[in-house]
């Protein structure tokens, strides 16, 4: 196995980057497919360990695996490039389409590929649970704590940060003194990490102090940059998490778009590549659209993009080093495993959530518990997911053969 150059780094990420449909769920197994499966750049515990630390932090996980991920192979180089690759594509799409949003008000056979990509989605994170479950779930207690994890998330509610840190708990008193696993990393200097840290805190932080003081503080350009600054810090759990505090400071607080925009907004952002947080930005977009028409809207929309993003290098630049030093305690290795098994549970929670708004137009909460209504299922979404998962599963078909596929065949019954 050799560590791949930058440009080798750089190919790989921009088709990661453009494939990268479907949320967390889709991304990591996509991730895990490319850098794991296909290339053996990393070994799967490396990843997991990557993963699990990514999932503690706030903020999108799938493009902070990324960023890890490329930290690991080619430094910070790789990191900036392969997260940067991650996030540009689905930037680009979300500045389209909000453009086409607010311009004709409908998306016409675009909404038709989105239409068809979900079954793709639903496809490739089923094909990544069935690898994560074989290779993750390797005891009775790592099942267990799964199957917990997807109850507890699913049928009870209980907050992601909780249902890590508990698993987190156990994995640590469960374990006991075993082979510890050698570090190649150099351990990380303090000098080094305040650098990095006062390094990506003024990259964050300085324009959003700029346009305070230019702007005032009631511009909307200024009232993006701090709102979606504070986002950053709070997003545990991911984009599902925070949607309802960012949909009623949008909606209600700041009046910047309405609900069914909102509701709009996400299913651009679930359709189109990139982290599902990439929401802010038509929410950023739309603030500028209703404060000074197009001219402003696309300037919101960027400064959203950079102040949700920069502060996810920092995470990753100044904690990645320590994150790999815990890979060679015994107690800290055992409790991040127990992560792994929880996180599972998690992935099986959005790949569910997923598909039940894919394939029916109606949830609705029993007992707490999100159960479809069932003559609400669309049967040419199911038709589609059942194809999807065909071919997937007995043909093996990569993602970019799935989403292709799932895409055209979505325009197509749309137009017949």
């Amino acid at each position: 196995m050799t560590d791949p150059t930058l440009a080798e780094l750089t190919r790989v990420f921009a088709r990661i980057g453009v494939l990268s449909f479907g949320g967390p769920a889709g991304q990591i197994a996509l991730m895990h497919r490319e850098l794991v499966e296909r290339r053996g750049w990393l070994d799967e515990g490396r990843f997991l360990h990557a993963l699990n630390y990514c999932m503690l932090l706030p903020g999108p996980e799938a493009m902070q695996l990324a960023t890890y991920a490329g930290w690991l192979l080619r430094g910070w180089r790789g990191g900036l490039i392969a997260g940067m690759l991650f996030v540009l594509p689905g930037v680009a799409a979300i500045l389209a389409l909000s453009l086409v949003y607010t311009t004709y008000g409908q998306l016409g056979w675009i909404a038709a590929a989105f239409f068809g990509l979900k079954a793709a989605v639903i496809a490739i994170v089923a094909q990544a649970l069935v690898r994560l479950i074989g290779k993750a779930l390797t005891s009775p207690r790592h099942k267990a704590l799964a199957l917990a994890a997807f109850v507890a998330i699913y049928a009870l509610g209980v907050p992601f940060p909780l249902i890590v840190l508990a698993a987190a708990a156990v994995g640590y008193a469960t374990t006991r003194g075993t082979r510890v696993v050698p570090v190649a990393a150099p351990g990380p200097s303090l000098h080094d990490t305040a650098a990095t840290v006062s390094l990506w805190l003024t990259l964050w932080l300085l324009p959003v102090a700029l346009l305070w003081l230019a702007l005032g503080p009631d511009h909307v350009l200024s009232q993006v940059a701090v709102y979606f600054s504070q986002m950053a810090v709070l997003t545990f759990g991911g984009a599902y998490a925070v949607l309802a505090w960012v949909a009623q400071a949008a909606v209600e607080g700041f009046g910047w778009l309405s609900a069914g925009a909102m509701l709009d907004g996400l299913a651009m952002a679930e359709t189109t590549p990139g982290p599902l947080i990439l929401v802010t930005q038509f929410v950023g977009y739309m603030a500028g659209f209703t404060a000074g028409g197009p001219l402003l809207a696309a300037p919101a929309a960027l400064v959203t993009v950079w102040v949700t993003f920069a502060p996810c290098f920092l995470w990753i630049f100044a904690g990645a080093p320590y994150a790999e030093r815990l890979r060679g305690n015994p107690r800290l290795t055992g409790a991040l495993a127990a992560v792994t098994a929880a996180v599972v549970g998690v992935i099986a929670n959005l790949g569910l959530w997923f598909a039940l708004h894919a394939l029916f137009a109606q949830i609705q909460p029993v007992r707490g518990i999100a159960l479809p209504v069932w003559s609400s299922l669309d049967p040419s979404a199911l038709a589609l997911t059942l194809l999807a998962l065909l071919a997937a599963f007995a043909l093996r078909a990569g993602p970019a053969t799935l989403i292709a596929g799932a895409a055209l065949a979505g325009i197509a019954l749309r137009a017949f």
